[in-house]
């Protein structure tokens, strides 16, 4: 089945992605027709059940759209569809009651609903028990007060898991996940963020002025959120390792295709031994890398994928993505420095790899947890 789904994945990605993504990075977003696209090519909800939009198709399938849109060249698409299929539509599938999949999971699946996800605030990033949203029973519900930041698909999300307080004193305790439809007053969104990459993904600083929520706007047990959060990281995390194994399988396809062609000192690029033995590093880098996001995905096939295991692969396959981008970018020379070149693309949309989802620093710290406990 799985070469079905590559064949078919790259051919959606000639036709409808290549002739348009240097227009969606210039413009800074992508149009929501895009959306519908992959919802009709079946590209949205793979492995989510047929009863609510899906496909039933193995988790391994979503993670190859995330890894084929990212060996394309396709930064900002592959991490908007992390956020909406390989984050936002599971955390539906394993939290929420069957009222809230079905009123939300299908219309994700078809593309006619955005999702996104919010955790991060101007003064609370990885520091999630630090957050100041909070939100406040009502006789009929909820009352939403604050704002987060950096928030991928946040101009165009229609519903949005906003992480809230609703118990001040209780620390990560008092953390609940809600799930917010934008439709509704006192949701407001802010000026796109302008980012060094990703420059198609819309990024967005989201406000909730008090925005009346339903009972069951509640996303799982109150309380619950930051437990919610520790079991879902996993999947997360191996989406961002299929977004970097990607990556660095597109640099290195464009890096040897350039230095086959190009010529210096009376010899292809390609037959000095500092471009051979440097991108023969690379090939290494990839194996190594898919070698270790294979055993994961394995792992989380049989629900024993821990915390640890995906600290390590997001940790080392972002941190070798960023390498191998700059590697491969220096043997273009002075091209590679230029945006007409798709290598200067690879390098800049790279960057924020080793920040969301957890910073390389904070991924450090839960392995070295693992080891010798907290500090």
């Amino acid at each position: 089945m799985t070469p079905l789904f590559h064949d078919m994945i790259c051919r959606f990605l000639e036709q409808e992605v290549t002739p348009h993504y240097e227009a969606w990075e210039e413009a800074g977003e992508m149009p929501r027709a895009l959306w519908r696209q992959m919802g009709e090519a079946g590209l949205l909800g793979i492995d989510m059940p047929e009863d609510l939009g899906g496909a039933g198709a193995d988790v391994a399938i979503t993670q190859l759209v995330i890894e084929e849109i990212s060996r394309h060249g396709f930064g900002g698409l592959a991490s908007a569809y992390n956020i909406h299929a390989n984050i936002v539509m599971p955390y539906l599938l394993h939290i929420a009651t069957p009222a809230q999949q079905q009123r939300w999971l299908p219309f994700m699946a078809s593309g006619e609903t955005i999702g996104a996800i919010a955790m991060t605030e101007p003064g609370a990033g990885s520091d999630l028990a630090a957050i100041k949203t909070r939100a406040r029973r009502t006789p009929a519900g909820w009352r939403l007060e604050g704002s987060k930041i950096f928030i991928t698909n946040g101009q165009v999300a229609d519903l949005v898991i906003v992480c809230a307080k609703t118990d001040p004193d209780a620390g990560a305790k008092g953390v609940s996940l809600f799930l917010v439809d934008t439709s509704l007053p006192g949701f407001t969104r802010g000026q796109p963020i302008k980012k060094i990459g990703q420059h198609a993904s819309d990024t967005a600083e989201l406000f909730f002025d008090g925005i009346e929520l339903p009972e069951d706007a509640l996303l799982g047990e109150e309380g619950a959120g930051f437990a919610y959060l520790m079991q879902e990281l996993p999947r997360e995390r191996l989406g961002v390792g299929a977004q970097a194994l990607g990556a660095m399988q597109g640099a290195l396809e464009l890096t040897l295709e350039y230095v086959k062609e190009r010529r210096a000192f009376g010899q292809r690029v390609g037959d000095f031994q500092n471009t051979r033995f440097t991108l023969a590093e690379v090939r290494a880098d990839i194996d190594m890398g898919r070698a270790y996001l294979e055993k994961c995905m394995a792992q989380y096939r049989q629900g024993t994928m821990g915390p640890t295991e995906a600290a390590i692969l997001k940790l080392r396959l972002t941190e070798m993505q960023c390498a191998t981008a700059n590697t491969c970018l220096q043997l273009f020379g002075g091209y590679g420095y230029t945006r007409e070149y798709p290598i200067a693309r690879f390098y800049l949309d790279a960057r924020v790899q080793t920040i969301y989802a957890g910073t390389s620093e904070i991924m450090k710290e839960v392995v070295a947890r693992s080891l010798l406990g907290k500090a």
